[in-house]
């Protein structure tokens, strides 16, 4: 197909849903955005109902607060089509429900969404994250450590990746030896599902982390410790609050969701900085800026490209466009955080810059619970590279870096540099 014939909202369709992400969409982004604040696309699921991106703030905010006329559980509608559908009709009969196929917080709006959110939050209020974070000083230095002889690294394979999935993991309790096999199944999962793409051994892999997340469960039972997965069987048993295939798809949602966007954050953001030398320079002088940069980072090129779909409950107006009941909605979180009406310069970035709000992590109910905890990792990673590595640069030419189309985001394949 040759894309240079395709129309903006065209192209935007086949970027997202045809699984080859440009590496630079935001050019695109902002022609979107020049062409409206909701546009059409094609259905990617080749369904009859209308499709929608929604390109600035304002309407992408007003979608993601308004879970009663924009619900992220299409069940409920006549002739509804879902990815998660599928995945699960094509799993195993006998698997334990997972994050995607099952019960969990990302598919659920009030009064279930209440109740699954609050068995965890206590675990992920920014006071509780902020004292993680001499760990996360330590497990960083650990993994410097362990490069800093060689002059070289690959920021995604030796920082990027593991530091978030041991915190996550310790937090947790999943055992250390586990953890290169959570990688598998989580990349084949980011990497394997699409709107117009399902992998046909994604059902397998997601069929191997739920009976895994299974026999963890069972064992800790047995064994029960101060971790979070004791905490969650310990209300799971006291009935009424939490089943067994919502403790499976918590868990699993918990080990997927908690280090899979830092990691893209981490290595994004490290790219983007040597891209901008005169920002690392910046940051170099004055590491006070570091959690603002984090901030910045998150607004210039976050974790996600566009957040889980929602679908309109009832015939509603947004942006000057008629959307109907069973219509499918997308904020494009990326695109909106370069709103020229909420942002100075926006297709800048600038580690110093003051950021009211921007959409990294979603709004709303759904808003990511693991914000806090992304903070002081992303805190605690660009600072300590900003002190240890002060001569960061790229140990291969720019045009060679490879990236892979994810779920609902682009991500680092590797990221080689040398200090």
């Amino acid at each position: 197909m040759d894309r240079s014939k395709l129309s903006a909202s065209d192209q935007a369709g086949f970027s997202f849903f045809g699984g080859k992400n440009d590496t630079d969409p935001f050019p695109l982004f902002a022609q979107l955005r020049a062409s409206g604040a909701v546009i059409p696309i094609p259905n990617p699921l080749g369904g009859s109902g209308g499709t929608w991106i929604v390109t600035q703030m304002e309407e992408a905010i007003q979608v993601l607060k308004d879970h009663a006329r924009f619900t992220v559980d299409p069940s409920s509608l006549d002739g509804y089509q879902d990815i998660r559908r599928t995945l699960a009709e094509t799993a195993e009969a006998s698997a334990p429900a997972t994050f995607f196929t099952g019960k969990s917080m990302l598919f659920v709006d009030e009064p279930d969404h209440k109740r699954l959110r609050g068995l965890v939050s206590k675990a992920f209020t920014p006071r509780y994250m902020e004292s993680l974070r001499p760990r996360v000083q330590e497990i960083a230095d650990e993994l410097l450590d362990q490069v800093q002889a060689q002059g070289r690294m690959d920021i995604v394979k030796d920082y990027a990746y593991p530091l978030p999935i041991n915190v996550i993991s310790e937090m947790l309790g999943v055992p250390l030896e586990d953890r290169d096999q959570i990688r598998v199944w989580s990349e084949a999962l980011a990497r394997g599902l699409g709107y117009e793409k399902q992998d046909p051994t994604v059902a397998a892999h997601m069929s191997a982390f739920g009976e895994y997340t299974a026999r963890l469960v069972a064992d800790k039972r047995k064994r029960q410790a101060e971790d979070l997965i004791s905490q969650l069987i310990a209300i799971e048993e006291e009935g009424d609050r939490l089943n067994e295939d919502e403790l499976i798809s918590m868990i699993t949602l918990l080990i997927f969701a908690g280090h899979e966007t830092t990691s893209n954050l981490i290595a994004t953001g490290t790219l983007m900085l040597l891209d901008h030398p005169r920002q690392w320079e910046k940051l170099k002088a004055d590491p006070g800026l570091v959690p603002s940069a984090v901030e910045e980072l998150l607004r210039f090129n976050g974790p996600a490209t566009a957040s889980g779909p929602r679908y309109a409950t009832e015939d509603v107006e947004l942006g000057g466009q008629r959307i109907k009941k069973g219509d499918i909605v997308i904020p494009v979180l990326k695109s909106a955080n370069r709103d020229e009406s909420q942002f100075t310069d926006p297709e800048e970035l600038d580690v110093a810059r003051r950021i009211k709000r921007h959409l990294a992590f979603g709004h709303g109910i759904h808003m990511c619970l693991g914000a806090p905890l992304a903070r002081v990792e992303g805190d605690v990673a660009f600072g300590t590279l900003v002190k240890r590595m002060p001569n960061l640069k790229l140990a291969i030419p720019r045009e060679d870096i490879a990236w892979h189309f994810t779920l609902s985001s682009q991500s680092l394949a590797s990221l080689p540099v040398t200090f």
